[in-house]
């Protein structure tokens, strides 16, 4: 049976970074969230961080409204937070960890250890309708742990996997691949849906594309930094061309 083709999630947050450099209104995240989509991004992401360094409550606001894509809101766990996503009811939150001195998302989210937190969040979102996604290492302890909490999705962070691959680090690399390749495994077995993100460009895109379980990559900071010099657009067709070679490989294995 064909698998069905992988979505692509473009995350807007740092087109919020190169305007708040000046406190302006531009450059426009929301124009280029309807850029990505007419190029072909099959939903948009962002995340409102408790200090507004990138993404403003507006542009959330704004997101929901005027785009024709699913909106998945990446939040920290916390009550302001939960307000305005029941508030904006987007298509899917994504749970975080978030930190106010780390420059980005350093890490997967601690579910085991902060389960009894999580669990009336990922309740009120449930009966909400709003699609919950945890953001966690391909860990077996983390996954099993999301699975009980019913969230329906996770988010496998790629970081450690990209920077290894990107620093020439090749034993490292592998062993970071092989834990995202055994997660994902055993999170679709236990019955979650599987979404993959962070650091990921051209090329560990195609090469994750290839893991049958991912059903979508979330993909930010490189393609904005793309972007400069060749359009969004280009580079939202130039993932989906990635992302698409490395569907092919699943579809031509034995």
């Amino acid at each position: 049976m064909p698998l069905p083709p992988l979505r692509l999630g473009v995350n807007v947050d740092h087109v919020a970074t190169l305007r708040n450099a000046r406190s302006g209104e531009r450059p426009d995240p929301v124009r280029a969230a309807l850029l990505a989509i007419e190029a072909g991004a099959d939903g948009i992401t962002a995340h409102l961080r408790e200090d507004r360094r990138h993404i403003r409550d507006s542009d959330m606001a704004r997101l929901k409204a005027e785009i024709s894509k699913p909106l998945n809101f990446e939040m920290a766990a916390t009550e302001d937070m939960l307000r305005i996503s029941l508030a904006t009811k987007p298509h899917a939150v994504c749970l975080v960890p978030e930190r106010r001195e780390e420059l980005t998302t350093e890490g997967g989210l601690d579910v085991v250890g902060q389960h009894n937190l999580l669990a009336p969040f990922i309740a009120r979102l449930n009966d909400a309708g709003i699609r919950v996604s945890l953001f966690i290492s391909a860990d077996p302890p983390q996954i099993e742990m999301a699975a009980k909490l019913r969230a329906p999705v996770i988010e496998i962070h790629t970081g450690g996997w990209c920077d290894a691959v990107v620093d020439g680090h090749a034993d490292k690399a592998e062993a970071e691949w092989q834990r995202i390749v055994e997660g994902a495994a055993l999170a679709r077995a236990a019955g979650l849906e599987v979404h993959a993100g962070h650091g990921l460009d051209y090329q560990t895109a195609e090469t994750i594309s290839a893991l049958p379980e991912i059903a979508e990559l979330n993909i930010g900071y490189f393609m904005m930094g793309e972007a400069l010099f060749v359009g969004l657009g280009e580079t939202v067709r130039q993932m989906r061309s990635a992302m698409d070679r490395g569907r092919r490989k699943v579809a031509s294995r034995p």
